[in-house]
């Protein structure tokens, strides 16, 4: 007999999970909270080489069109010239890219929008889903892939919470056929990183409109780091135009108009001429906060914790969809291996990717420690938080490696002297 796994949560973890699980023979019903199709949501994605065998491996079509691949990147100084250069292929992609193939292999029957957890019960003999609407959901195992602010991880460890990094997100995409001529060749074929002190700015092509990668229909993609105190700065950024605080996220066609003015601001202020006009061009900037999370487990009895539930590391690492995938393919090759004994099988899972996480989130923070430290004074701040070389950033931005000490330089990195 066929054995049943109930996923909570939707989005690229729970569709990684729902996949896998059904490749070693399970059958899978997965639920998400929302009411509609996700594939409008999200920004850019870097594509790690881990994940695109990954992909193969579950079976799903991949080729070029999944991304935008650029071979260098480039660090601006404040009046637009090139200070450093690294030599690093990158390949660019966006997140509803992966989202479209995990979502369109997936049995549309066995997915379920607007479906809000509120309970789980759980014995020797199963596990049960219970939703808002009163339906329940049985199988023998039962896998928290939603998110952040999951659900399942409340339940079963409340006592683990995300924390906030001192800094928030600023994000933003441009149709390439928006980028004025000389703008575009500058830009289009780097990665383009400005530093201005304390903050960072990453601005790099990515698939564009219905996730096209042809020239003249891709996007070009920016985030942008800046320290941001909790109590202040930040509800003043979540509230809108009626004077409502949204808590630590808004909605972005709520946030005011003389926020988007603010940003745009400081971008002419702050960065390179060319950096400052993509974000001029930009139709909605909007922002999230930054947060970690670190889990103390990420199985207990038959409930299984993956992607952004269990462990969340600031995106300097660039690894959350990678991530996911990596926890999904981990947890499906357990339980085949354990021939039938899902307890064992989920020891070993929590084991293995648990340390992983750890180490993630800890390579994280160090990448982002100089920016959350702008809100202390500056004697205060240690050599770790003081502003780091920009070759060292351009390096590390986006690495697989989860240990910094363990680095080797993975490209060319030439400094530039100013003319």
């Amino acid at each position: 007999m066929r054995k049943r796994a109930i996923v909570i949560g939707g989005s690229l973890g729970g569709l990684f999970a729902a996949n896998a699980l059904r490749g070693i023979g399970w059958d899978v019903t997965v639920f998400e909270r929302v009411e509609d199709d996700l594939a409008s949501r999200g920004a850019g994605i870097g594509i790690h080489d881990d994940l695109l065998p990954l992909l193969a491996r579950l079976g799903l079509p991949v080729d070029a069109s999944i991304g935008v691949k650029g071979d260098t990147r480039v660090c601006l100084d404040r009046s637009g010239r090139i200070t450093h250069q690294v030599i690093r292929p990158q390949l660019q992609s966006s997140w509803a890219r992966v989202y479209r193939l995990l979502k369109d292999a997936f049995p549309a029957s066995d997915y379920h929008f607007g479906m809000s957890l509120e309970r789980i019960e759980q014995d020797a003999a199963g596990v049960t889903a219970i939703f808002a609407d009163g339906s329940r959901a049985q199988g023998e195992l039962l896998v928290g892939a939603d998110g952040i602010r999951s659900t399942v991880r409340e339940r079963i460890l409340p006592e683990a919470r995300p924390l906030y990094g001192g800094y928030v997100a600023w994000r933003g995409l441009v149709d390439e056929w928006a980028v004025p001529p000389e703008l575009h060749a500058q830009l289009f074929s780097t990665y383009t990183v400005c530093l201005p002190e304390g903050e960072m700015m990453l601005a790099y092509p990515v698939p564009g409109r219905d996730n096209d990668t042809r020239p003249g229909r891709r996007g070009y993609n920016h985030i942008w780091y800046r320290p941001t105190d909790f109590r202040e700065t930040l509800p003043r950024l979540c509230t809108d135009a009626t004077g409502r605080c949204h808590g630590i996220s808004i909605p972005p066609p709520l946030i005011r108009p003389e926020v988007v003015a603010e940003i745009k601001a400081a971008a002419r202020a702050l960065l390179a001429p060319q950096i400052a006009r993509i974000v001029e061009l930009t139709e909605q900037v909007f922002f999230q906060a930054i947060f970690d999370l670190e889990s103390p487990r990420m199985a207990l009895g038959r409930v299984a914790l993956l992607g952004d539930a269990a462990f969340v590391a600031r995106p300097h690492v660039g690894m959350g969809v990678t991530k996911a995938a990596l926890d999904a393919e981990c947890l499906a090759r357990e339980i085949r291996a354990a021939n039938g004994d899902l307890g064992a099988a989920l020891v070993r899972y929590d084991r293995e990717r648990r340390r992983f996480g750890k180490r993630l989130v800890a390579r994280a923070r160090r990448l982002g420690a100089y920016i959350e430290a702008q809100l202390k004074p500056a004697a205060s701040r240690t050599k770790r938080e003081r502003m780091p070389p920009p070759e060292y950033l351009m390096r590390e931005i986006g690495s697989m490696a989860v240990d910094i000490k363990s680095l080797s330089a993975p490209g060319r990195i030439k400094a530039r002297r100013k003319s």
